[in-house]
C-alpha cells in the first residue's frame, strides 16, 4: 500500500507574486499580511504544506516569515527554500536554532529536525574550515549541541573527534543526546570525573569501555593568591550558583531558617541569580532572614573570590552535580566545604577538607553548619589549607591539559 501524495502550495515571498501573472500589482507585493494570508487560506483549503521560497529584495527573508506565521498555523507544514549561495552557513545555522527556539519542543511536524538542521550546516562549516587549516582532531568540550556537529563534521570528511562530558543535564538524557552512537563513533570520550565515567560505562558498549578516560576539569593554581585568614565571629557561609532547582537553594534557605533560631550570628552570602530569585527573596522575607542572607546576584570573579574569603565555609546544597567548578575554587581560596554527597564531589571532598550530606535533607544539611559553628577557627583553617593542596594536586590545569594533549597524541589516525 503507497502513502497518499501530499499537495502543497507555493506561497509569495518574492516580489513578482500577483494575482495576474506578469500584471504587477503594488496592493499584491509580498507584504506581511499578503503572505500571511496565502499561508492561512493554504491551511483553510487543506493543503498539507506550503513552500515559502526565498525572496530577491531586502527584507524578504524566509527565516523571519516563517518564525512569525508558524505561530499561527496548527497543521500545515512549511517548507523552507534558502539561496546557499547567498548565505553564510554558521548564520543560517543560528536562525534555524532560534526558529526552533521559538516554536518549541512541542511544535507540530517539526520532530527536532530543525535542530538538527542546524546542527548539519554547522557541522559543514567545521568540516570546511577544519579541512582547510589541516586540522587532525576536533575536540567538543560538552556531549550535547557540540558534540552532535563534531560527529556530523567527521562523517562529513573532516577529522576523528573526541569529546567532554560533565553532567548532570547530560546524565538526564544520554540516549536523546546519542551517547552511545557518539561514545562509538569518537576516538574517545573524556569524564570529569570517575562519576562520570561510570555513568558513561553504563550507555557504551563493552568494546568502547577501554576508550572513556577521565581528565579533570582543571583550577589555574597562579591565579589564587594565599588564603585570607579565617574571620572571626560568625560563622558566615558563602554559597555560589545559579538560582534554580539543580542547586537546591531553596533548601538551603529552608536549612537557614532551622539553623539560624540556634545560631544568632550565623549570616549567608549568596552569590548568583537566576529563575527563582523571586522565589528565594519570598522565602527569605517569610522566615525574617533578612538580615541573615545577602544576595549579591551576579558579581565579577575578584568579588567572588574576596566573598569566599570573608567567608568560613563554602556551602553547596546541590541536588545534581557533575563536579562543580565553585567547589574547586572554595577549596583552591583555602575554605572548607559543606556539600551534598551527590556525582562527583566525594571523589573532591574529603573529611579533611569538609562534610558532605545526603542532598534534599535540609535537617542533615544544618547539623552539618552546627557542626562547622563548634568547629575551633585553628581546624577550620587547617582543613581550608588541606584543601586547597587537594584541588591543587588533583586539578592542577596545566597537568589536566597535558593529559588530555596526551590523548589527543595517541589517539591521532584512529
Amino acid at each position: 500500500m503507497t502513502n497518499p501524495p501530499e499537495i502543497s502550495w507555493f506561497s509569495a515571498l518574492c516580489d513578482d507574486d500577483y494575482e495576474f501573472l506578469g500584471v504587477p500589482d503594488p496592493q499584491l507585493k509580498s507584504s506581511w499580511e499578503h503572505c500571511r494570508n496565502i499561508v492561512m487560506r493554504a491551511e483553510e483549503g487543506g493543503f498539507d504544506n506550503i513552500l515559502l521560497p526565498s525572496g530577491y529584495e531586502l527584507g524578504l527573508d524566509t527565516t523571519a516569515f516563517a518564525a512569525a506565521v508558524a505561530t499561527q498555523v496548527k497543521r500545515i507544514k512549511l517548507l523552507w527554500a534558502t539561496r546557499m549561495g547567498e548565505d553564510w552557513p554558521p548564520q543560517l545555522a543560528r536562525r534555524i536554532a532560534t526558529l526552533d527556539r521559538i516554536l518549541g519542543p512541542n511544535a507540530a511536524g517539526t520532530g527536532g529536525r530543525l535542530r538538527h538542521l542546524a546542527y548539519l550546516l554547522e557541522a559543514a562549516h567545521v568540516a570546511r574550515r577544519s579541512t582547510a587549516l589541516g586540522a587532525t582532531h576536533l575536540h567538543a568540550h560538552f556531549g550535547t549541541n557540540s558534540a552532535t556537529v563534531a560527529l556530523l563534521a567527521h562523517r562529513l570528511g573532516a577529522a576523528g573527534y573526541s569529546f567532554t562530558v560533565h553532567g548532570p543535564e547530560e546524565f538526564d538524557a544520554p540516549r536523546a543526546f546519542s551517547f552511545p552512537q557518539k561514545m562509538h563513533e569518537a576516538r574517545f570520550t573524556v569524564a570529569v570525573s570517575s562519576f562520570g565515567r561510570s555513568q558513561l560505562l553504563r550507555w557504551s558498549a563493552i568494546a568502547d569501555w577501554p576508550r572513556i578516560k577521565v581528565v579533570h576539569c582543571g583550577v589555574d593554581t597562579t591565579r589564587f593568591d594565599p588564603p585570607a585568614p579565617m574571620p572571626q565571629g560568625g560563622p558566615h557561609l558563602v554559597a555560589i550558583g545559579r538560582l534554580s532547582e539543580q542547586k537546591g537553594f531553596p533548601l538551603l534557605i529552608e536549612t537557614m531558617a532551622q539553623a539560624c533560631a540556634r545560631l544568632p550570628d550565623l549570616r549567608l552570602t549568596l552569590c548568583g541569580d537566576g529563575d527563582l530569585r523571586g522565589l528565594i527573596d519570598a522565602e527569605i522575607a517569610r522566615h525574617g532572614l533578612q538580615d541573615r542572607i545577602t544576595i549579591t546576584g551576579w558579581i565579577s570573579e575578584a568579588d567572588i573570590r574576596a566573598a569566599i574569603g570573608s567567608a568560613h565555609a563554602l556551602i553547596l546544597p546541590s541536588l545534581a552535580e557533575g563536579l562543580p567548578m565553585v567547589v574547586m575554587e572554595g577549596m583552591a581560596c583555602g575554605r572548607p566545604i559543606i556539600a551534598t554527597s551527590i556525582a562527583g564531589i566525594p571523589e573532591l571532598v574529603t573529611p579533611d577538607t569538609g562534610w558532605l550530606v545526603p542532598a534534599g535533607d535540609p535537617t542533615t544539611l544544618t547539623e552539618a553548619i552546627m557542626t562547622l559553628a563548634a568547629t575551633p577557627i585553628t581546624t577550620l583553617q587547617a582543613m581550608g589549607e588541606a584543601a586547597r593542596l587537594r584541588v591543587f594536586a588533583r586539578h592542577n590545569i596545566d597537568v589536566e591539559a597535558a593529559k588530555l594533549a596526551a590523548l589527543f597524541m595517541h589517539f591521532q589516525g584512529m
